[in-house]
């Protein structure tokens, strides 16, 4: 079973937290997951990948608030055409 690392971002300084999870993201291989904690809710972030990246991830709540939101983000892998 893969290991699937934890990002806390409530110990990121606002102005970085985007661009730390979008690094480990890209670092993801297709099928990967990556976990993310944070005190506000991830739609934002969901929409902030979809536009950046694309429809190439899926995203599902873990935990959903009101205090803390934990998300598993997965790399989605390709499909042949």
């Amino acid at each position: 079973m893969a290991r699937i690392a934890t990002l806390d971002i409530t110990r990121i300084e606002p102005a970085r937290k985007y661009s730390t999870i979008f690094q480990y993201f890209d670092d993801l291989k297709e099928g990967e997951s990556l976990i993310v904690n944070n005190d506000r809710d991830a739609k934002p972030l969901h929409y902030q990948l979809l536009a950046e990246r694309g429809n190439i991830f899926h995203m599902e709540y873990l935990v959903q608030g009101p205090d803390v939101f934990k998300v598993k983000i997965t790399k989605k892998r390709r499909t042949a055409d």
